[in-house]
């Protein structure tokens, strides 16, 4: 379960900026959209937070955080090499920025226990690493690193909480690698909740590219199977897309699945890789008006809203069986408004979120501001500053009255966050 994430000096965002699933004072949908975490001297939380604003204001470098901090834990002590370069990019428009380290925080609920996990890290290093656990009320300080220019090394802390042997731990930590993730690899149990949190319970949609593929993939895979298969089509039926019924078909891959109109050595690649081997192929199935029989279509032949409510079914299904945290960018791009909001209501109630799973998107869809679905507190705001740095604000900012109309007032630029557009003169 997320508390809060902070970030600063990544990409458009210079000076901190933090995002809090914390729920207000607020009685408005108080049952649906916030729950009590299971866990000591903890807040209640919101299952789920929007994000709005104009084009390339940040919205996007925000979730890019989240997934570089999620990747980086995975990765750093296994994916990297001695001496490798972290692929972090700091604010570039301000000459200081640019050799100051990257810094990323986390507050979050794993097993029952709140942590607050960080680290800084610029092209060279990781500069600063803590974590602070509360098994109870009081913070327990479990490690903390700092780079030390003077002795080109690090200063260590390990506190009385975290059990020992820990300096196997401190000198097999490479510069360019989280303690953390390197403590994982040598089977430290302690540790093991906070990694497995980023690892297993964050999961990371960007808008576009390779990850909503395989996304695509994962709902395909669970279709393989008749229970997972009908699970999906309920999802599909409820959304009202037209779909009967869903159709999986498999055949060996021949000469003619390969494509013809590539280079030679790519496609004689993918013969040795892909000839002979199993495709699947998942058709819907609709009703012919006059006959009553069921014609397939390749999924291909859906509509692009069609065809990423598939690729998002499996996951979201997934996400709230689970209970983990989504973050999605853009998630209103090809899909109906009403689409959209049946995606978030989803997270929203005890019944179809059972697990407390939590949703944090970005949008440029204002309708979402409107009827009921979200409290002022799940309301967003980026926009940028005089420094054209990424400024993130709530809509309780501005205090808004329990019954305003905030898509109207957002509209008028009462809360700001709004693209300014001037006249294109010849």
């Amino acid at each position: 379960m997320l508390i809060e994430f902070s970030v600063s000096n990544f990409r458009s965002i210079r000076d901190t900026q933090t995002l809090s699933l914390v729920a207000g004072t607020g009685k408005e949908l108080r049952d649906e959209n916030t729950f009590d975490p299971d866990a000591k001297s903890a807040p209640r939380l919101l299952r789920s937070a929007a994000v709005f604003g104009p084009n390339a204001a940040g919205k996007s470098n925000l979730t890019q955080a989240m997934h570089f901090m999620r990747a980086f834990v995975q990765e750093s002590a296994t994916g990297h090499q001695q001496d490798e370069p972290i692929s972090v990019t700091p604010f570039r428009l301000e000459s200081a920025s640019e050799t100051r380290p990257s810094e990323f925080e986390m507050i979050f609920i794993a097993d029952g226990v709140r942590y607050q996990y960080g680290f800084s890290v610029d092209r060279k290093r990781v500069v600063e690493e803590w974590l602070l656990a509360y098994p109870a009320a009081k913070a327990q300080r479990w490690f903390e690193r700092i780079y030390n220019p003077e002795s080109d090394g690090y200063d260590w802390y390990f506190g009385p909480s975290l059990k020992r042997p820990v300096k196997v731990l401190q000198q097999t930590t490479r510069s360019n690698a989280l303690f953390l993730s390197t403590a994982i690899q040598l089977n430290n149990e302690q540790l093991r909740p906070v990694f497995n949190w980023f690892t297993q319970r964050l999961v990371v949609i960007p808008a576009y590219g390779e990850r909503l593929n395989a996304f695509r993939n994962f709902t395909l895979n669970q279709c393989e199977n008749v229970a997972g298969r009908e699970k999906i089509l309920k999802f599909l039926k409820v959304a009202d897309l037209g779909i009967d019924d869903l159709q999986v078909e498999s055949h060996a891959v021949s000469e003619d699945d390969i494509p013809q109109d590539i280079e030679p050595d790519a496609r004689k690649q993918l013969t040795k890789e892909f000839l002979g081997k199993e495709l699947m192929q998942l058709n819907a199935l609709h009703t012919r008006i006059d006959t009553g029989e069921k014609v397939a279509f390749s999924f291909g032949e859906e509509s692009d809203g069609t065809q990423k409510l598939f690729s998002l079914a499996g996951p979201w299904l997934d996400v709230l069986e689970r209970g983990v945290v989504l973050v999605v960018d853009e998630l209103d791009i090809r899909l109906h408004p009403l689409l959209t909001r049946f995606l978030i209501g989803l997270l929203h109630g005890v019944d179809t979120n059972p697990n407390n799973a939590q949703l944090v998107f970005t949008s440029h869809d204002t309708t979402l501001m409107e009827n009921d679905l979200l409290r002022r507190d799940q309301m967003w705001f980026v926009e940028k500053d005089q420094f054209r740095a990424t400024r993130l604000f709530p809509l309780s900012d501005f205090k808004p009255r329990k019954h305003e109309a905030i898509q109207r007032g957002y509209l008028r630029g009462r809360y700001g966050a709004l693209p300014y557009v001037r006249r294109l003169v010849s």
